[in-house]
């Protein structure tokens, strides 16, 4: 995720100054730091509270609060918040701890600066199963997410919580059941993410023209963007900032493969002379796709292209073995 970090005095302004000495002494991306005036905050948050962004206010909790009250919607898909004092004592996630990371980031930017973490979210807090977090951590959908809740309060009165991984146990409910659909009772059904995207495109192509092809030819499959599991390339291509751009504001990770590797992709596969001259490889998209996708996978979206774009889909096989 991108960190974007406000402060409003000089004490701030040094506090990100010491995220960003010790991020870079440990090879973490720093975070854009910037100094506002209150009456421009309003417009800084609304521009900034987008999906692929965690905000981090250097100040009272108070100004976070109001700052975020006009645009946090939905606990799964707001943008993460922390809250860090101009002193850099205490780091306070206020937003999105479990689904979007924002407990994690504070941990690390509190070990950045040697600060106090406050997490209050109660799982943490009784050192219990945190539904969210497990479905954020291994990348599964939520399907119901009133179920959340009946997990998280069975996990907090320090009962047992069962988990049932697709078919087993076969012939019982449980709490927690991760499948593509079951006749089983449970309180939380989470569901793995389906399908590898293979990307392929011109150099600078413009990143909104992108997203349109991408979210576009989704669409014609009948497929949710919450579905994708990866976007796979060649790694020429892998910091073209239209593939960064998917990858910050869908928040699904960009896997990269040399020329040589997907020329061992098996399949039959589109092929193009004018793209093995220039990269290496006769095809891109679906040999990249294929390998994202692991064993047993179906290419189901053969290379469609558009304006100096390529993409494929695959659904994945061994959903079981790597969803875990």
């Amino acid at each position: 995720m991108k960190k974007l970090a406000v402060c409003f005095t000089d004490h701030g302004e040094k506090v990100i100054d010491r995220i960003n000495t010790e991020s870079i002494r440990k090879g973490i991306k720093p975070a854009e730091g910037c100094r506002l005036e209150s009456g421009r905050l309003e417009e800084w948050t609304v521009n900034s509270f987008m999906p692929g962004n965690a905000l981090i206010f250097v100040g009272a909790a108070g100004i976070a609060v109001r700052a975020v009250s006009c645009v946090a919607k939905d606990k799964l898909s707001d943008c993460p918040v922390v809250v860090i004092d101009d002193n850099a004592r205490f780091v306070i996630p206020i937003l999105a701890g479990h689904a979007q990371g924002a407990n994690k980031l504070a941990m690390i930017l509190a070990d950045l600066l040697g600060a106090i973490p406050v997490i209050t979210t109660s799982t943490d807090v009784n050192d219990a199963f945190s539904a969210d977090s497990f479905a954020a951590e291994k990348r599964l959908n939520i399907s119901n997410r009133e179920g959340i809740k009946k997990v998280s309060v069975k996990a907090l009165e320090e009962k047992k919580i069962t988990l049932s991984i697709k078919d087993f146990p076969p012939s019982q409910g449980a709490d927690v059941i991760v499948a593509d659909d079951t006749d089983r009772e449970y309180s939380l059904l989470l569901t793995p993410k389906r399908y590898t995207v293979g990307l392929g495109m011109k150099k600078n192509r413009d990143k909104e023209a992108v997203e349109r092809f991408f979210t576009g030819t989704l669409r014609e499959n009948h497929i949710d963007v919450s579905e994708v599991y990866v976007l796979c390339t060649i790694d020429q291509k892998e910091d073209e900032e239209a593939l960064t751009y998917l990858r910050d504001k869908y928040r699904i990770p960009v896997l990269s493969f040399d020329a040589a590797l997907l020329k061992k992709a098996e399949g039959e596969f589109s092929a193009s002379r004018f793209v093995a001259e220039t990269v290496g490889v006769d095809n891109v998209c679906e040999r990249a796709a294929v390998l994202g996708a692991g064993g047993g996978s179906k290419l189901i979206q053969k290379k469609k292209a558009e304006d100096g774009m390529t993409m494929a889909i695959v659904e994945r096989g061994g959903l079981w073995a790597g969803s875990m």
